[in-house]
Formats: structure tokens, C-alpha cells, sequence
């Protein structure tokens, strides 16, 4: 296991300091060591033995008990866990908060332009506008749906909005007639050959389209981003 690793330097401090000179055999300098560490010197031997049934230290004469090696093994995959947690905490947190401040921007631009549309028709046509305003309302409901992850094509969308527009507009433009359902849809259904609109609705069109998808991206690529780094901290552990 790579906690494993991290207490290879402790278990070499513990049990070789003695074993390296073989006219040392007092465990007063692992004693100390091992004491500064926290634990209890119970079962930490005044004298060298034999280590054949170690697990970590060397099998040699040495300082170092079965119960030591539990304990430091204990406390080094602890103190690795707590290293690992650490730095995986900071990416996430990373994550999460570039995430929350770009939505909370990305929100306040939607709800901005909802609101100053809103305004700017109102003012213009009055109730004639109000009463026909749904349109706008469904246009920003499907928007940030799709910005939310929703199954929403934006091509179609956004056509759909030009469409249903244009019967909204003719009916404004000429309040003095009634239109049938029937003659209203013939139109929306041409309104790429009558371009009532001009270029403004490709115009529209491309710049909405990739404002729309590189901010889905970048906002689901920081919910990766985050969960990715939970999953690794975890496999590490």
C-alpha cells in the first residue's frame, strides 16, 4: 500500500540506529525517538532483539516490537491520509468555488437581460406587448434550461423563437385585423424567405450559440473537475 512508503523513513530511524553500530546494543536513542512521537515505551525493549519476525524492520537485531511496527504503521497511513485530504481539498475547493462565482454571473447576466427586454418592450408597445410577451418569457425559460444541463437544441430553439415572434410582431404591426390561427402559422412557417427581421436572426443565432455552449461547458467541466478529484482522493486511500 503507498502509505506504506511513508513510513519507511520512521521504521529505519527506529530500528537501525542501533543495529548500525554492533557494539550498541542500548534502545535509549529509539526509545526517545519513539516517545517523541507519542506513544508509550511499554513495549519498547531497553535492549536489542532479534527481529526475525518483523514485517517492516529489518530482521536483524533491532529495536524495534511487532507492536511498534503496528502503531507506526497506524500512524503513517493516517498522517498520508491527512496529506492526501489536504491537497485534494484545496483542488476542490478550488472547483467549487470557481464554479459557484462564474453560475452566480452567468444567473445575473440571463436575469439582467430578461428584465432589461422586458423593459424596453414594455415601454415601446405597452399592453399590446404585455399581453404577447410570453414569447420572451419562454425564450429565457429554454435558455437557461439548456445553460442547466436540459435536453434543449438551440438551433431549433432559437427558431422556433423567430417564428413564433414574427406572428407576435405582424399582430402588433397591424392591431386593426384579426388573423387566424391558421393564416398566423403560414407565416412563421416562411419566415426564413420573407426575412422580416433582416440578418439579425443568424446574427443572433451564432453569437447566442457560442456564448451558450462554451458557458455549459466550462460550468460542467468544473463539476467534473471537482468530482474527479473526490473520486482520486478516494482511490488513494
Amino acid at each position: 500500500m503507498a502509505w506504506i512508503y511513508a513510513l519507511f523513513h520512521s521504521l529505519m530511524v527506529l530500528s537501525c540506529s542501533c543495529g548500525s553500530d554492533l557494539k550498541a546494543r542500548s534502545c535509549s536513542e529509539v526509545r526517545q525517538a519513539y516517545s517523541t512521537k507519542g506513544f508509550s515505551l511499554v513495549n519498547v525493549p531497553h535492549q536489542e532483539i532479534s527481529g526475525e519476525h518483523l514485517r517492516l524492520c529489518p530482521q536483524e537485531h533491532t529495536c524495534c516490537t511487532s507492536e511498534m511496527e503496528d502503531k507506526l504503521s497506524q500512524q503513517g497511513k493516517l498522517e498520508f491520509e491527512n496529506l492526501i485530504e489536504e491537497s485534494s481539498h484545496f483542488v476542490r475547493t478550488t472547483f467549487v468555488s470557481r464554479h459557484k462565482k462564474f453560475d452566480e454571473f452567468f444567473r445575473e447576466l440571463l436575469e439582467s437581460a430578461d428584465k432589461s427586454l422586458n423593459s424596453t418592450f414594455a415601454k415601446t408597445y405597452g399592453w399590446v406587448y404585455i399581453k404577447k410577451s410570453k414569447v420572451f418569457q419562454d425564450l429565457f425559460i429554454e435558455l437557461k434550461r439548456y445553460y442547466t444541463g436540459g435536453n434543449v437544441n438551440l438551433e431549433e430553439m432559437l427558431n422556433d423563437f423567430w417564428a413564433r415572434l414574427l406572428e407576435r410582431m405582424f399582430q402588433l404591426i397591424n392591431p386593426q385585423y384579426q388573423y387566424t390561427e391558421d393564416f398566423l402559422e403560414c407565416i412563421s412557417k416562411y419566415t426564413d424567405q420573407l426575412k422580416p427581421f433582416g440578418d439579425i436572426p443568424r446574427r443572433i443565432k451564432v453569437q447566442v450559440t457560442r456564448a451558450f455552449i462554451a458557458a455549459r461547458s466550462f460550468v460542467q467541466g468544473l463539476t467534473v473537475g471537482r468530482e474527479v478529484a473526490n473520486r482520486v482522493s478516494k482511490l488513494l486511500l
